[in-house]
C-alpha cells in the first residue's frame, strides 16, 4: 500500500506565519508539522510516500526532506498549480499510486493513534473506501458522520451542521482504492470552486460501501494557532510519557 500526504493550501488560519512559510513545515513538538504524517506512515509499513504540495513551496519540502533518507522513506512529490479543494489535489496521485489500494493523509491531522489496525482492516475490505471518524466535543465545527454501526457504515456527512446530530467528525485520513479517481472526475466544483472530499465520499455512501474506523487517542486539526501550540503540547506530553 502506498501514501499520499496532501500538504498544499494557504494556511489563511494561521496568517501571518503562513505568509513566509508553508503551514505544514512549522514546528509541532521536536519536528517540523510534515514529520508527523510520514512517521505515522513509515510506522504502518507504508515507506514509498507522495507529498502533494503548492508550486511555490516545494523546494522548502525538498530542502527539509530530500527525498526521504533520513527518515527511511522514498518521498516522491507532485504539484497542485492551484487551490482547486482536496478532492483535486487527490486526483493528482493517481499515476503514483496506480491500481494500488492507498491512505491519504491531510498533513494538517495531528493524532495519537497507530495506523497500524485501520489500515490492516482496510486491506481485507472487499470494496469501498474506508475513514476515519473522531467523538468531537463541538460538531458544528466540522464534516459530521452519521453511522450504521450494525452495518460499520457511514450513512451521510453533513459539513458543519447547524444542529448535529452526531458527534463524529470526519478526520483527514481516507483510505481508497483506485476506484476513488472515477468519483473525483465526476464531482462539479462547490459554490467556492473547489473540488470537496465531503462529495467524493457521498459517492461511496450512495453505494453504501464507505466504512469507518474510529480514533480512540487525541486528535487535532493543528490549522489555527491555537490548534497548532496544543498539538505540540499533546505531542510533548506524550513524548514525555513514553
Amino acid at each position: 500500500m502506498k501514501g499520499v500526504i496532501l500538504a498544499g493550501g494557504t494556511g489563511t488560519r494561521l496568517r501571518p506565519l503562513t505568509h513566509i512559510i508553508n503551514k505544514h513545515l512549522l514546528p509541532v513538538g521536536p519536528y517540523p508539522m510534515i514529520y508527523w504524517p510520514i512517521l505515522k506512515l513509515k510506522e504502518a509499513g507504508i515507506d514509498d510516500i507522495l507529498i502533494i504540495t503548492n508550486k511555490g513551496d516545494l523546494s522548502s519540502f525538498i530542502n527539509l526532506l530530500g527525498l526521504g533518507e533520513e527518515l527511511g522513506v522514498n518521498l516522491n512529490y507532485k504539484l497542485q498549480q492551484r487551490a482547486g479543494g482536496i478532492a483535486e489535489a487527490l486526483g493528482l496521485a493517481k499515476p503514483f499510486v496506480k491500481e494500488e489500494k492507498f491512505i491519504v493523509l491531510l498533513g494538517d491531522n495531528i493524532f495519537q493513534d497507530s495506523l497500524v489496525p485501520f489500515i490492516t482492516s482496510f486491506e481485507s475490505q472487499t470494496e469501498g473506501a474506508r475513514v476515519l471518524i473522531k467523538h468531537v466535543s463541538d460538531p458544528k465545527r466540522y464534516g459530521i458522520a452519521m453511522i450504521d454501526e450494525k452495518k460499520h457504515v457511514i450513512t451521510s456527512i453533513i459539513e458543519k451542521p447547524e444542529n448535529p446530530l452526531s458527534n463524529y467528525c470526519v478526520t483527514g485520513v481516507y483510505m481508497y482504492s483506485s476506484e476513488v479517481f472515477q468519483y473525483i472526475d465526476m464531482v462539479e466544483p462547490s459554490d467556492r470552486g473547489e473540488l470537496e472530499i465531503t462529495d467524493v465520499n457521498n459517492y461511496f455512501i450512495r453505494n453504501n460501501s464507505l466504512q469507518y474506523d474510529v480514533l480512540t487517542g487525541w486528535w487535532i486539526d493543528a490549522g489555527t494557532p491555537q490548534s497548532l501550540y496544543q498539538s505540540s503540547e499533546l505531542v510533548y506530553r506524550d513524548l514525555l510519557t513514553d
